[in-house]
């Protein structure tokens, strides 16, 4: 799909525009549009076809033809145009955390700034931090920004990696027999980001298939295409690589090569020890192969139950499996709800309405709409007679509607000082309440989270670290002491499964669910498209080894109405 690369052509043009003093107003329209476009799960090809470029949220007219023109010809003038004049180096600079284009403008021109090194000398030697309105943790910063930078340089998130290889995948299977196909490594483990992707295919026609493979129409380059693999690039710079295996070995190959790598190396220890030896062509006994042909056969041979992907780590899953006590992990089917969903009240392109008819189409019992509380302008923040309106909407749509309940829910703000952006007898009269920081990162955020799961009627903390995978760390605070207050106070912690957030971490999120702290796994959905992004943070939930019981939104509304009242009568 060409979403990301449009997206992403926006995005620079954003920053380079920012960077130029461009007025605010265009800035932020081809900022919007790359959020939107990056964010489609459809492919703005298919919509261009149909002549509904406009219909995308944020694309007017003006944009409508820039991306015509990029799809009919390859190019776009506009971006050639903003870019022409601008060294490439300060152009990958733009995407540096805590470094804004503003500083970046002063940089260069004091300082003749022009790459990535220039940046690093200049952090070097002192003479960025001594620029107007810099100082030394300014320039701190900028250098946790690089190694942030540097770090993620050549990964890819997960949620362009899975549509793009359930696309792959799919295509294969349409233009060719293959019977057994998944992806493999980091992917398959749902890793928040992957390095390259790589897939397997079951078959005895190994050539065949990745004939086909390397003709895929998202192809710009074939790195090989042999008998048993094939390495092209796609649209993005992204590789892709394609393993075709024999069945008697396809479920070796596919376990040894999801990985982990310590994963893998505890369990050749294990059969090492009982003479065994195991390989991506199966698991032998001397010459005599035991199995291979399915995954499972592995583990059995070990004694061990079959170990879901995403928990391959080894963090304690394989002795979990030799004593046949693997947790009943969480999965998408068991999700009951999305309990954080934005509507065209706030700064959302979707109605109630639409929303409701799209949870009820995939199979929710409740849907809870928490759009932005009045502080938010940026947001279209909901003031409290707007807010009105909408309660009476949602009161008329749950009688329209059957077979889904329409939740009245906010993400309230967490202002400065603390507080809430509505007050308590507001708060009161929603039927869930999720709270979250959007602003002053830096300033006292440990108290104000804490403030806030001590309010009775804050059910829900978002995004709690506030980081962006691709561009910050998030929040300065301290998550121990978060933790400790939501466990005291009966407050649930969010992972949001928005691709660029999956926030609680994997990590966090487990850390969490051993305190006894119940997590809600939300989508933050601004698009209809945003739904298929729970996904995403089911995947983060397995791979902290969380089950249906520790999940808010799995269970019956009933009892999420229960937990949230527990809370009100603990702490009222």
């Amino acid at each position: 799909m060409k979403n990301h690369i449009i997206a992403d052509m926006f995005e620079k043009m954003a920053a380079v525009l920012e960077f130029k003093g461009e007025m605010p107003f265009k800035v932020n329209a081809y900022r919007k549009a790359s959020r939107v476009i990056g964010d489609l799960q459809v492919d703005i090809e298919q919509i261009w076809r149909q002549g509904r470029l406009e219909d995308i949220p944020g694309i007017g007219s003006g944009l409508a033809k820039k991306i015509d023109e990029f799809l009919r010809t390859g190019r776009m003038t506009k971006y050639e145009e903003v870019m022409a004049d601008v060294p490439p180096g300060l152009i990958e600079l733009l995407g540096i955390q805590n470094l804004g284009p503003k500083t970046l403008a002063l940089a260069h021109e004091k300082l003749q700034v022009n790459n990535l090194e220039d940046l690093k000398r200049v952090l070097a030697d002192g003479s960025l931090a001594r620029l107007p309105g810099m100082g030394a943790k300014k320039a701190e910063n900028i250098i946790k920004g690089i190694e942030l930078y540097e770090r993620a340089k050549g990964r890819i998130s997960l949620g362009i990696a899975v549509p793009l290889v359930e696309e792959i995948i799919t295509q294969l299977q349409e233009r060719t027999s293959v019977k057994r196909i998944s992806p493999a490594g980091s992917l398959r483990r749902m890793r928040e980001t992957v390095g390259d992707i790589d897939i397997l295919v079951e078959t005895e026609k190994g050539a065949e298939i990745i004939a086909e493979f390397v003709h895929l129409p998202q192809v710009t380059r074939v790195l090989a295409a042999g008998d048993t693999k094939g390495s092209i690039i796609v649209e993005g710079e992204i590789q892709v690589d394609l393993r075709a295996v024999r069945p008697e070995s396809y479920g070796s190959a596919l376990q040894y090569f999801t990985g982990s790598k310590a994963h893998n190396i505890h369990l050749r220890e294990i059969a090492k020890k009982r003479g065994l030896k195991i390989s991506e062509y199966g698991i032998f006994c001397g010459k005599k192969q035991l199995g291979g042909s399915k995954e499972e056969e592995i583990y059995e041979n070990l004694d061990l139950v079959w170990i879901p992907p995403e928990i391959r780590e080894d963090r304690g899953e394989i002795e979990r499996a030799a004593e046949h006590n693997l947790p009943n992990l969480v999965s998408l089917e068991d999700i009951a709800g999305d309990l954080h969903v934005h509507s065209n009240y706030s700064d959302a392109s979707i109605s109630i309405e639409e929303i409701a008819r799209k949870a009820k189409e995939l199979g929710y019992s409740y849907i809870a709409i928490c759009d932005h509380s009045q502080s938010a302008k940026y947001a279209r923040g909901v003031e409290v007679e707007r807010l009105k309106h909408k309660w009476q909407e949602i009161k008329q749509l749950n009688t329209k509607i059957s077979g889904i309940t329409i939740l009245s829910g906010t993400e309230v703000d967490i202002l400065a000082d603390g507080t809430l952006d509505y007050p308590d007898e507001i708060l009161a009269q929603m039927d869930i309440v999720v709270a979250a920081i959007h602003s002053g990162f830096k300033q006292r955020v440990t108290e104000r989270l804490i403030a806030a799961m001590q309010n009775p009627y804050v059910n829900i903390i978002a995004h709690p670290t506030g980081r962006l995978i691709s561009k910050r760390e998030g929040y300065e605070v301290d998550l121990d002491a978060v933790l400790r207050v939501a466990a005291q106070t009966g407050t649930a912690l969010e992972i949001n499964a928005y691709y660029d957030r999956l926030d609680l971490s994997d990590v966090n999120a487990r850390r969490a669910a051993d305190m006894g702290i119940k997590l809600a796994i939300n989508t933050d959905a601004h698009l209809l498209e945003h739904f298929r992004m729970m996904r995403l943070g089911v995947g983060v939930a397995r791979r902290a080894w969380l089950e249906p019981k520790d999940v808010l939104n799995t269970w019956p509304l009933e009892k999420i109405r229960q937990f949230c009242q527990q809370k009100w009568q603990k702490l009222k």
